[in-house]
């Protein structure tokens, strides 16, 4: 297996996503006032407020999806430290959870900025860090692959040697 800073970044970084979520969906609920200018084109009301129309899926809150993003990656990278299967595949665990949060994301950023009209600046945070999230799971698995290939390279070369020896 790699270094596994990448790993451990990504970890970290779920926590301020967690916040970021966190803060989202206590505004959504309507349990907290927007730090955000209302009006114009940074508009957090318009884009995830209680009465903002794309602020949910069905009756689930996209902050509430946020937040569970956000705990399962940390979760995941947690996990990695106590069960060996998780911590096997967990360059391709983080790519496939990074990946499908910044497809998500991709998708709530082009209804903010094209159909809405307006940014949350939360939003974009929250973007941001899913952005650097999957970036660093690419090169975590990247960095596993390459790790894996030398392992298998170095052990295909013992065998040959042990074939030799034997002959």
């Amino acid at each position: 297996m790699p270094d596994r800073w990448q790993a451990r970044l990504i970890q970290l970084l779920a926590v301020p996503g967690l916040l970021v979520a966190g803060y989202l969906l206590l505004y959504h609920n309507g349990a907290l006032v927007s730090a955000c200018k209302v009006g114009g084109w940074e508009d957090c009301g318009l884009v995830s407020g209680p009465g903002a129309r794309y602020a949910s899926i069905g009756p689930i809150p996209v902050a509430l999806i946020g937040f569970a993003g956000y705990t399962t990656i940390f979760l995941a990278t947690w996990l990695a430290d106590w069960l060996p299967p998780v911590r096997r595949y967990l360059p391709e665990l983080l790519l496939g959870l990074t990946g499908l949060a910044f497809v998500f994301t991709l998708g709530l950023t082009a209804l903010e900025v094209f159909v809405i009209h307006a940014v949350c600046r939360f939003c974009l945070i929250s973007a941001a860090i899913v952005t650097v999230m999957f970036v660093l799971a690419i090169a975590y698995l990247r960095a596993a692959n390459r790790a894996g290939n030398a392992l298998d390279a170095h052990e295909a070369g013992n065998h040959k040697r042990k074939r030799l020896d034997v002959a």
